[in-house]
């Protein structure tokens, strides 16, 4: 595999966005989830019975234990968190030197302490897969704090390969898991005739691609499932094009499922990991720069082309077969359908699930022995020794990430499972509780076949008149367009979606939705409605709640082709939940059953300054769109990012050229710098040399501090002193790359 810097600082780059997005949204909905107002308090989960700090937080690894120590409450200490993983995270995409291991190892702690409060408004496959890729950030990150580490980066490739390994687990397990649930509408192909209109929050997108006609959902189907089990073994192969190929195959799923659903920060969560599939040479081809190859690559012969079209045309071969795709020229449609049988289909399973795993060993030890290798050919004693023990931790570290990960993986298949080393099970067991490794499997089964279910909350005065409670971004009112929200998730709306799957018992947490909204409860209602207004009982509590359950579908095209007034069409279904009032017996025992009755009085807040500054930041966003904030905050970044690197880029091409004539000293040719040297020259920028350097003003200065990350990076070959200043334009050239 070629270089690998730019997509590891661009991977950085996007996490650090994530990071923000995910504190943001979820900051926004603290006081109505988990304030002392709240729908699930978060100060229950922490119940102080007198054990010492450090077995607090054995038992549950979170930073809130510290709150009353600080003289905070619960939720004074969880926006206190969110705020500053927000902030942290936005100076980390604005900065460079910021993308530190130290970095991300607190943005990680910080977000895991959350989740370990959060109960079922955190537990989505999301979050625990943030958790999990942010943990590989803390191994790919540089540790710019330690001076001596910043040098030798030859292990990178290394532990950039696990997020490989992760988006390979995550796409794989997330095809099989659709044929292993025996779910009619995967097996039919006709999952996606019903998916557009099931979703929790589709966009208006998703109504005109549910009026598609059904051929084309079972080929998008069919689609689907050679994109997600069949391309991610390309995620390991040693061909750079197969990789490359794999790559704009899962770009494509993820930007149609973004334009499709409102899936907040996960898809592109996703399309991040895939940064891990390229290589410098392909983000130069993206920018039109010139490019050296790494001199150790090696070159493509016809043997590779005859073996990558051999393994394009067995997975179009495999999948016209299994799939028993026919084009009938007549009609203009293909026809599918599923051939194999389940008991096939389990055998396969038992097939390639071990060599899968032994595919990524052998993936894992072809970097692993490559970076040795590198580390081996590093001029100088003491920074070969320094280059060899960072492999040795780092390598280390990959293959026990690598090694725990086989026990969630082989959950798909129960005999691989059982046959997973007993020593591995119980490392797997050890950190479980940290969320270093999961499992993963989107979209198992379809609901909503016969119409997707909704639950609707009716509020009345007098027990005569009743009117509806309307949220803002699922669906409800037939006449209002479906919402655009990426990448804020509205937690609410997305356990109301999956209460109405069951019954109210299933979701306790519904009882005290009822019991809140009684209450006339701002935090919560908030929620609901973040402009209060717009909330029918503003002014007044409603006296009685019921729940109605309501069966929804999309309208469709008028027969004249023309568009319907309305977005929806309903039938009623059942009640959800009796009506209820303050006081009612019903309401009571459903409280007291599921342990909803607050026993303890919270802390009072204090009038420290830390308090009072959290509960100023909270006076200022009351009333703010999430959705408006979150993108407001990504355009800021964005915009700031490029800024930056426009005037460096600018700064570079001003610079004088005087130096040209003299002798260029370039860095050995197995290390990056070689590589980003030669580019350079033939972009006729030069090295920059002692008499150049000695011209930069005091701006400039400031303005290399500022970009100290990299250039610590990439000196881990030169000499202290001489090739360090020789080799500082070609860093910069890198940045200005990264930032652009």
């Amino acid at each position: 595999m070629g270089y690998i810097t730019l997509p590891r600082r661009l991977f950085l780059w996007c996490m650090a966005l994530i990071y923000m997005v995910a504190f943001v949204s979820l900051y926004l909905q603290i006081p109505g989830l988990y304030g002392n107002d709240g729908l699930l308090p978060a100060r229950w989960q922490l119940r102080y019975s007198g054990k010492a700090l450090w077995e607090q937080l054995l038992s549950s690894p979170t930073l809130l234990w510290l709150a009353p120590r600080l003289g905070l409450d619960t939720q004074t200490a969880m926006e206190l968190l969110c705020l500053l993983g927000a902030a942290l995270s936005l100076a980390a995409t604005v900065l460079e030197s910021l993308r530190d291991s130290l970095v991300f190892l607190f943005l990680w702690i910080m977000y895991l302490s959350m989740y370990q409060v959060g109960q079922v408004f955190l537990y989505f496959q999301w979050d625990s897969l943030l958790l999990e890729t942010g943990f590989l950030c803390v191994l790919i990150a540089p540790v710019t704090s330690l001076r001596g580490w910043r040098a030798g980066r030859e292990h990178d490739p290394v532990t950039f390969w696990l997020v490989r390994w992760l988006l390979f687990r995550l796409m794989f397990a997330s095809g099989i898991v659709k044929l292993t649930s025996r779910c009619p509408t995967w097996w039919g192909l006709t999952a996606l005739t019903y998916h557009y209109e099931t979703q929790c929050i589709p966009t208006p997108l998703a109504w005109f691609a549910h009026q598609l006609p059904v051929w084309w959902h079972k080929l998008s189907v069919v689609a689907t499932f050679a994109i997600e089990i069949a391309a991610p073994f390309l995620f390991l192969s040693p061909l750079r094009r197969l990789r490359l190929g794999a790559f704009y195959m899962q770009v494509v799923l993820q930007v149609l499922i973004i334009l499709s659903g409102n899936y907040n920060f996960f898809n592109l969560l996703t399309l991040t990991m895939c940064l891990s599939l390229l290589d410098d040479e392909h983000i130069y081809f993206w920018l039109r720069k010139k490019y050296t190859p790494n001199p150790n690559q090696g070159t493509h012969t016809p043997a590779h082309t005859h073996l990558e079209i051999a393994v394009w045309a067995l997975i179009g071969f495999g999948t016209v077969t299994w799939f028993d795709l026919q084009i009938n020229w007549d009609k203009w449609t293909v026809s599918s359908r599923t051939v194999f049988t389940f008991h096939q289909f389990n055998q396969f399973l038992k097939t390639v699930t071990f060599p899968s795993v032994w595919l990524g060993v052998l993936s894992l030890t072809w970097e692993l022995v490559s970076s040795m290798f590198r580390c081996a050919c590093v001029e100088g004693f003491f920074k070969r020794f320094l280059g060899t023990v960072q492999w040795t931790v780092f390598g280390a570290a990959a293959v026990s990430m690598f090694a725990i990960s086989l026990v969630p993986f082989t959950f798909i298949e129960y005999d691989s499972n059982t046959s997973v080393w007993p020593g591995v099970r119980q490392g797997y067991d050890a950190v479980s509780r940290y969320q270093l490794v999961n499992s993963y499997g989107l979209f198992r089964r379809m609901t909503g076949v016969g119409g997707r279910p909704e639950v609707v909350i009716e509020g009345s005065m007098d027990k005569v008149t009743w009117t509806e409670i309307e949220f803002m971004y699922k669906p409800g009112n037939l006449s209002a367009p479906p919402s655009v929200i990426t990448p804020h998730q509205p937690r609410l709306d997305w356990q109301m979606w999956f209460a109405a799957l069951g019954t109210h018992t299933h979701s306790p947490w519904f009882t005290s939705l009822m019991y809140r909204l009684l209450q006339g409860k701002t935090d919560v209602i908030e929620l609901i409605q973040s402009d209060v207004s717009q909330y029918p009982f503003h002014q007044q509590p409603p006296t009685y709640l019921r729940a109605h359950r309501y069966k929804y579908w999309f309208t469709k095209t008028l027969a004249d082709g023309s568009y319907p007034q309305r977005w929806w069409k309903r039938v009623y279904i059942e009640e959800f939940y009796p009506t209820v009032y303050l006081g009612d017996t019903f309401l009571e025992s459903m409280l007291s059953q599921h342990g909803l009755k607050d026993k303890s009085l919270p802390r009072r807040v204090s009038e420290a300054a830390v308090p009072q500054v959290v509960k100023w930041v909270r006076s200022q966003v009351r009333g703010v769109s999430a959705p408006l904030l979150l993108w407001s905050l990504l355009f800021c970044s964005v915009t700031l990012c490029l800024l930056r690197g426009l005037q460096l880029e600018i700064t570079l091409k001003t610079k004088p050229t005087a130096a040209k004539a003299e002798p260029k000293c370039t860095a050995p040719p197995h290390h990056p710098d070689a590589k980003e040297a030669n580019s350079n020259d033939k972009d006729g920028l030069g090295q920059r040399q002692e008499e150049e350097r000695e011209e930069v003003d005091a701006e400039e200065d400031e303005r290399r501090g500022e970009e100290e990350e990299s250039e610590r990076e990439e000196n881990d070959v030169r000499d202290e002193l001489e090739e360090e200043e020789d080799g500082e334009e070609e860093e910069n050239k890198a940045n200005s790359v990264t930032h652009i």
